[in-house]
């Protein structure tokens, strides 16, 4: 196991990595819609592609990209942005990986959305 982070993506706001590195699969902790500097954006749009870039920031320090992502598990601190945010995610995740999502009663910094995700390593 290999423990991975990147200044590209906000820093872990608790005791744990951005990601890990394990058998052959990259497992990217919940990213929260805060941009680099780790300013949450405004609005669900702008949040879920804050989060959905920063994994990507992950992977790519990791040797891989959006396109290896396998599955995702997604929260939402509100259901009724579940429009808006699969418009955004669509754009994002054109590979279709699994996906499991919730909604969430509160999301760590007062985000609209996290997002964690597994991906393949480039020499899986």
């Amino acid at each position: 196991m290999k423990n991975l982070s990147t200044d590209r993506a906000p820093a872990a706001v608790g005791p744990y990595s951005q990601a890990v590195i394990s058998g052959g699969y990259i497992y990217v902790s919940g990213q929260l819609g805060l941009d680099a500097k780790g300013t949450l954006g405004e609005g669900i749009a702008r949040q879920t592609e804050n989060a959905i870039k920063n994994i990507s920031e992950i992977l790519l320090a990791a040797g891989s990209s959006l396109d290896r992502v396998v599955k995702t598990t997604c929260f939402l601190a509100d259901i009724a942005d579940f429009a808006s945010f699969n418009e955004v995610y669509g754009r994002y995740f054109t590979g279709k990986p699994a996906r499991s999502l919730i909604e969430a009663a509160a999301l760590p910094k007062g985000s609209l959305v996290e997002i964690e995700a597994i991906a393949e390593t480039e020499n899986k």
